[in-house]
């Protein structure tokens, strides 16, 4: 059983609070055959952007009526949650009482949510632009998909390179040794770099879990996300099972969205539970000897570009040597100690 299947008896308990009843408005029926969109927020100390991102959802949700914002709130010291609370869009909020990572996070407000609701998972740091939430409910509506994906911008407008490939050999080598936007822009790295992409709708392996929209049936065939990973390639494992039942991760390039995060890129504890989780992703669908060889490709990566002096790669190459280790610990233990950090 995952935390956030215990957290449903406390919600149910009245670990569930509300700012208003906004909610239950949006939930009311027109009489259309639109299903219930639920917009899902994991906060954990996230007060300095999470109130922009509620700015933007009376726009984003244009076009929709029966919505409900959901926000899981992972034990934040910060005034996260009197933000939320505060804010006259209205939402509710679960309180997990610990922080137990973004995957528990999202299961903890999946718990309190009907099976027949699709949602629109989103990072507190993103901005919506108008409409963008019928667009990607759009998309869904589609035969054979589970999940849809905006264009993600930065807040100089500028293209997020948001769209991956399944992580292969290939790519961790192609990133390794030519570097993710070279390796990407020949086609080969992970990180899918050529703008060209980005034009077209598409189907795609993967896609940043910044913002993802989820049908009810890939949710119901599916299932929880792994609490396993703390933070980072949760959501490459939850699109490779949607891969897996038979659904489509579809790329809607008009509708689009603001993000302000990336963190990782200049926090180095960060970068090393992304570094780890790469490597231990990777193990859990191949093999020692590809598993060594990946792991390989990664640490060279993060050698050549700790050279410069930087922190955040010294910090991956650590994590690199380190996920030997951690993967032989693991199999020894259901919750790999990253998860702890």
């Amino acid at each position: 059983m995952t935390h956030a299947a215990s957290l449903l008896g406390q919600y149910l308990g009245g670990m569930v609070t509300d700012s208003t009843n906004i909610d239950s408005d949006r939930l009311t029926s027109t009489g259309t055959s639109e299903r219930p969109l639920a917009v899902v927020v994991v906060t954990y100390n996230s007060n300095d952007v999470v109130g922009s991102l509620f700015d933007s959802l009376a726009e984003g949700l244009v076009g929709l009526t029966h919505t409900e914002i959901v926000v899981a709130d992972n034990c934040s010291v910060d005034a996260s949650v009197a933000t939320v609370l505060g804010h006259p869009i209205g939402a509710r909020v679960v309180h997990t009482g610990w922080n137990g990572g973004y995957a528990a996070g999202i299961n903890a407000a999946l718990a309190t949510i009907g099976e027949d609701t699709d949602v629109l998972i989103l990072n507190p740091d993103i901005r919506l632009s108008r409409g963008v939430a019928a667009q990607l409910v759009s998309a869904l509506r589609q035969p054979g998909v589970g999940v849809a994906v905006p264009r993600i911008l930065y807040e100089n407008g500028g293209l997020v390179h948001s769209l991956r490939r399944e992580p292969s050999l290939l790519t961790a080598w192609a990133d390794a040794l030519l570097g993710s936007k070279l390796g990407s822009g020949i086609d080969l790295g992970e990180s899918i770099c050529n703008p060209r992409y980005y034009d077209l709708q598409r189907t795609v392996d993967w896609a940043s879990g910044a913002v993802l929209a989820v049908s009810a049936a890939a949710r119901r065939r599916v299932g929880a996300w792994d609490e396993s990973f703390f933070l980072y390639s949760e959501e490459v494992d939850y699109q490779r099972r949607v891969r897996l039942e038979g659904l489509s991760i579809v790329y809607v390039p008009d509708a689009q969205v603001v993000h302000i995060g990336g963190d990782y890129q200049q926090r180095p504890r960060l970068y090393s539970i992304l570094t780890t989780n790469r490597i231990r992703d990777y193990a859990r669908h191949h093999g020692p000897a590809s598993t060594a060889l990946f792991r390989l490709a990664v640490l060279v990566g993060e050698c050549v570009r700790s050279l410069a002096g930087s922190t955040v790669h010294l910090a991956g190459m650590k994590a690199a040597l380190g996920a030997h280790r951690l993967l032989q610990e693991s199999t020894t233990r259901s919750t790999p100690g990253v998860g702890d950090a």
